[in-house]
């Protein structure tokens, strides 16, 4: 008996069907039976599943005589099943990777519940990648299993089958089945949650739900809102049945009401064909008439069972009682005049709000022009970072150095309103397209960026490039035979920006060649370190620990800090590892602080668990000092990193795809800062074996530390303003790397042997082969 049935209904989804059978029989976890069920398609649904099972044993395929819809046909499915589980997908989604191991060992962990719902995410047509809102209730926290009335929030995720892992003998005991139609999954699902007496969650997205582009979408019957009704009515059918589920009427009752009123909400064209026992003449005027008589009589029915299922109790939101009303009183004409009026308001409102903008837009530009006519402020400076995401990086280093250093400069920073928080008293606020921000750029002596800024430089101004790391992918001009990274750059406006640089900054001798032949000017190179890493030299053993306990690091933990790069060639950047399966290998000692490249706009992770993710976080240096270790890939954060002299370890599981895209300028893995791990399993040997603070990952972080941080010894931003600003040509003098001694991280003080209680995975070698591991490294 498999631990896991997999019902995949397939339906004219030949293009996607493959990908989807791949998902589950490529799964880490393998003890499961998939069952096709060819719902009578006319594609080549049926061919592929045979292929299929003609290779796996663990496939098996069922054809249907006639259409049955995605329910008969899971129906059908299912009573084929033995597995000790049912899992439903759709023939285009697909499982994650490691998605049936997360769900065998939440299983496992609450003791085999009656219904797991798990976290479910819709990949769009385009590449992205979105989850659900509404997995948000399916936190973990608390005891489980538990049953509904302890998480009553979990009736407003989507009641669909493809979010729910459900016990097998428990539908069949309970007689719970999909029904036909086409909203089987809204009377199934809530029926699954009622009956259940033991519930648990997962908070991992474990399918990927697909969202096809409008009007691609495989040629299947559509939906037929009418089918609704016969849905609810089966759902409330059952509850009449069980006294003991007669408190939930209200809330069901309220569910009905919202799917209601969302259906009739939706465009006519969209939601209506024609009304039952209609069909509608071919011409366009009497299609839209046939589409108003199907919203009158949809709104009629769902009039009578709104009123024959009204159970008062369950509290509705303001603002979506007005959409009750016109269901429970069928005012389909009312509703009519309603959208349109609102239609013709957005109009209206779109048209003047444009008019604003062109006139704003227009007075901001004669606002420009003179203040350039205006003299030059010489105790102002303006700075920017990250295309205006907040206080940070070079810059921020920068712009309290000004303050520190030179009080009788004022300084000024540009960011976005959201990321307001982030600057620290003392400079002034200054938000993009305004008239201060406009004034600033044109009238302070000095400007500060680590990007370009769209300004007019003027004679006298002083701008300084403070970059942003250590090149090690391929920048500026070189990208010009990359069309993957350069996205469409226009070079020309990019050598303009460089001819307005003053100066550019640099952290070592690869940096300055580097800057100097990708980004050619007139400007000088100041080879004096970063700002940035200023911090990583004069932070103490009280500032790592405050900032392990704002980020919610437990005491005694190895605090790993996940941070990879972009990746030019993919169109979704979703993380190469499995953040939840690695913590869970290496045990309730180490915890995981996951940080998003800026460039992805969006969580590395969901925080659970173990796994933290700290995407938001304004400061990367902060996160640098609060962890024991550094996973990444090619970042330019391993040479800041390097600074704190603690390990290191890189994965580069896609390395030749990476160099096709985008281009290294040396091979990292000839001289890496520390251990180098190929895949998810050997980075779990290398923490588990504790090669990744052994003594040759020292040796290596020693070779890289010589080369990449010469300068970086705690006064870099110092040497920089005492030049630009105060005009002092000798450099502050540089501490030897021998002689520095960063703050050493948490793990130090409670430092032990490499982990006995870490199980050896199936691709370790034995220990008789230990030395060869420590080659790799």
């Amino acid at each position: 008996m498999p631990r896991f049935s997999v019902i995949v209904p397939a339906h004219q989804v030949q293009a996607y069907l493959p990908a989807c059978l791949e998902s589950v029989l490529t799964q880490s976890y393998a003890d499961l039976e998939l069952i096709v069920v060819d719902d009578c398609s006319p594609d080549a649904c049926g061919e592929i599943a045979g292929e299929y099972a003609a290779r796996d044993r663990r496939v098996r395929t069922l054809r249907l005589p006639r259409r049955a819809g995605a329910g008969g046909a899971r129906a059908a499915g299912a009573a084929e099943a033995t597995g000790d589980y049912l899992l439903f997908l759709d023939g285009d989604d697909t499982l994650t990777g490691h998605a049936l191991r997360a769900l065998a060992d939440r299983l496992k962990e609450t003791g085999d519940p009656d219904v797991l719902v798990h976290a479910v995410a819709h990949a769009h047509w385009d590449g992205r990648v979105e989850r659900d809102a509404a997995g948000m209730v399916l936190t973990e926290r608390g005891p489980a299993p538990f049953r509904l009335e302890d998480r009553p929030g979990l009736l407003r995720v989507p009641p669909v089958a493809w979010n729910k892992v459900c016990r097998r003998e428990f539908t069949e005991r309970e007689g719970l089945t999909f029904p036909a139609g086409s909203f089987a999954d809204v009377s199934w699902s809530y029926r699954l949650l009622l009956a259940a007496e033991s519930i648990a969650t997962l908070d991992r997205v474990c399918v990927h739900h697909r969202r096809h582009r409008p009007g691609a979408a495989p040629r299947t019957p559509a939906r037929d809102p009418f089918d609704v009704f016969e849905s609810y009515d089966r759902i409330f059918a059952f509850v009449e049945r069980r006294p003991d589920l007669a408190r939930w009427r209200p809330v069901l009752f309220r569910r009905m009401a919202d799917h209601f009123a969302a259906l009739s909400a939706l465009p006519g064209r969209t939601a209506y064909g024609t009304p039952p026992e209609q069909t509608a003449a071919p011409g366009t005027r009497t299609r839209t008439r046939a589409r108003a008589r199907a919203r009158a009589e949809f709104l009629r029915l769902a009039r009578a069972h709104y009123r024959r299922h009204r159970t008062p109790g369950a509290p509705v939101p303001p603002a979506v009682r007005l959409r009750h009303a016109l269901v429970r009183f069928g005012m389909h004409r009312t509703y009519g005049a309603l959208r349109l009026g609102r239609a013709t308001g957005a109009r209206l409102a779109k048209a003047a709000l444009k008019a604003v903008r062109a006139g704003r837009s227009a007075l901001l530009r004669l606002h420009y022009r003179i203040q350039l006519r205006l003299p030059l402020r010489a105790d102002r400076a303006v700075f920017a970072a990250h295309r205006d995401r907040g206080h940070g990086c070079n810059p921020g280093a920068l712009e309290q150095a000004f303050r520190t250093h030179a009080p009788h400069v004022r300084t000024a920073w540009i960011a976005a309103p959201e990321h307001h928080h982030t600057i620290p008293p003392g400079p002034r606020r200054v938000t993009p397209g305004t008239a201060a921000y406009w004034t600033a750029l044109a009238r302070s002596r000095y400007v500060v960026s680590n990007d370009h800024l769209d300004l007019v430089k003027r004679p006298g101004q002083v701008f300084v490039q403070t970059q942003h790391g250590t090149p090690l992918k391929h920048m500026g001009l070189d990208l010009q035979e990359r069309p993957a990274a350069a996205r469409g750059t226009d070079f020309a406006a990019f050598l303009r920006g460089v001819d307005q640089w003053d100066y550019v900054l640099s952290a070592n001798r690869h940096s300055t060649l580097t800057w100097e032949r990708v980004c050619p000017g007139r400007y000088t190179t100041l080879e004096y370190g970063y700002p940035r890493n200023d911090v990583l030299q004069t932070a103490t053993a009280q500032d790592v620990a405050r900032l392990r306990a704002c980020l919610g690091v437990p005491d005694g933990s190895v605090a790993v800090l996940y941070a990879p790069t972009y990746r030019d060639y993919r169109r979704t950047q979703q993380p190469h590892l499995d953040l939840e399966r690695v913590v869970r290998r290496l045990g309730p000692r180490f915890v995981v602080l996951a940080r998003a490249h800026p460039a992805q706009g969006g969580p590395l992770a969901r925080t659970s668990g173990r796994v933290i993710d700290v995407s938001d976080h304004p400061g990367v240096a902060e996160l640098c000092l609060a962890s024991d270790a550094l996973v990444t890939d090619y970042s330019s954060i391993m040479f800041d990193y390097a600074n704190l002299d603690r390990p290191i370890v890189l994965l580069t599981d896609d390395l030749d795809a990476y160099e096709a895209a985008r281009g290294t300028y040396f091979d990292i893995r000839s001289c890496p800062p520390g251990a180098v791990a190929r895949s998810e399993d050997e980075l779990i040997d290398i923490f588990a074996t504790g090669h990744w603070q052994g003594s040759r990952s020292a040796q290596l972080r020693s070779r890289f530390r010589e080369r990449f941080c010469p300068w970086d010894d705690g006064r870099a931003a110092e040497r920089v303003v005492r030049r630009v600003v105060l005009g002092e040509r000798e450099p502050v003098p540089v501490v030897p790397l021998d002689e520095r001694r960063p703050v050493p991280s948490a793990a130090s003080a409670f430092a032990r042997p490499p982990l006995a209680t870490v199980p050896p995975l199936a691709t370790v070698p034995p220990p008789a082969a230990a030395p060869a591991a420590a080659e790799r490294v």
